[in-house]
């Protein structure tokens, strides 16, 4: 039985890398009905796209997400710097599917402003060479993380999250996860919306911020990486989704039928694009 959900936020998802979780996302995608899915940035990397590794589990996302364009569901792809080379696409509709760098919707009478984030990186914005070799070591720590973490699993222990441990212990990032939220949150102030919704920095949330001006709801997907979090809007509340709180109620559902698309097609689409 699936779930009905009005609105579903997805971020970094990262297909195309060693340390997505496709297989956990597509069984949550298998089990909700929404009513509009906005994948907000950093679906596909193409950053670090190679021909050779690309398996079946991440072919089966995309056959997925394209499914729910084909049901009568509206799916946002809102561009982010990993999939950059989308946005000279930039307002290209097709049916139900629509790719963007920005949405606006309106919401239960609630302005909201959905976008990606990386426009506050300077390090992505001014150092981009820079940012591609942070994203290949982040991808390197994480291939090494889910080594250790098969270890730990079979010696009955919990799982170890390194760059949780960075991220939380480092000074910088703490600031930089701060200063983040707050622009954006002051940002979405001054243009008078109540919500505003990023992703990039892997880092799920829902606070509100106020300021002298204001204030308004400040959300963060996360990832599916390490957090494996989604944010879900349904009978008038946010709430965020963590897959290891859920993982026990969802099923393998696989025998959908989909959008026929084999492997070459889609690295013929995705190198085109890139």
């Amino acid at each position: 039985m699936k779930r009905n959900v009005e609105l579903v936020v997805i971020s970094d998802v990262h297909l195309g890398t060693y340390g997505c979780k496709a297989k956990e996302l597509l069984r949550y995608l298998n089990s909700i009905q929404p009513r509009i899915l906005v994948l907000n940035g950093d679906i596909i990397d193409v950053w670090q796209f190679k021909k050779s590794y690309f398996p079946k589990s991440h072919l089966k996302v995309i056959k997925k997400i394209l499914s729910f364009a084909t049901k009568n569901i509206e799916v946002y792809y809102v561009t982010g710097n990993h999939d950059e080379m989308f946005r000279k696409f930039a307002d290209f509709e097709l049916g139900n599917l629509k790719i963007c760098n920005k949405i606006c919707l309106t919401i239960d009478e609630k302005k909201t402003w959905i976008f990606h984030g990386d426009v506050f990186d300077a390090s992505v914005q001014h150092s981009k060479w820079l940012a591609k070799l942070g994203g290949k070591g982040y991808d390197l720590l994480i291939l090494i993380n889910t080594v250790i973490n098969w270890f730990l699993q079979k010696m009955g222990k919990e799982k170890y999250s390194f760059s949780k441990k960075i991220k939380n212990n480092v000074k910088k990032a703490v600031k930089f996860i701060g200063d983040f939220e707050l622009t954006a949150s002051e940002l979405a102030i001054d243009n008078h919306y109540d919500h505003v919704i990023c992703g990039h920095i892997h880092q799920p949330q829902i606070r509100e911020v106020n300021n002298k001006n204001g204030f308004c709801i400040y959300m963060n997907s996360g990832d599916w990486i390490e957090n494996l979090s989604a944010l879900e809007y349904n009978d008038m509340k946010w709430s965020i989704f963590h897959y290891e709180n859920h993982k026990h109620l969802l099923k393998d559902d696989d025998n959908e039928e989909i959008l026929e698309m084999n492997h070459l097609e889609l690295l013929k689409v995705v190198t085109n694009f890139s």
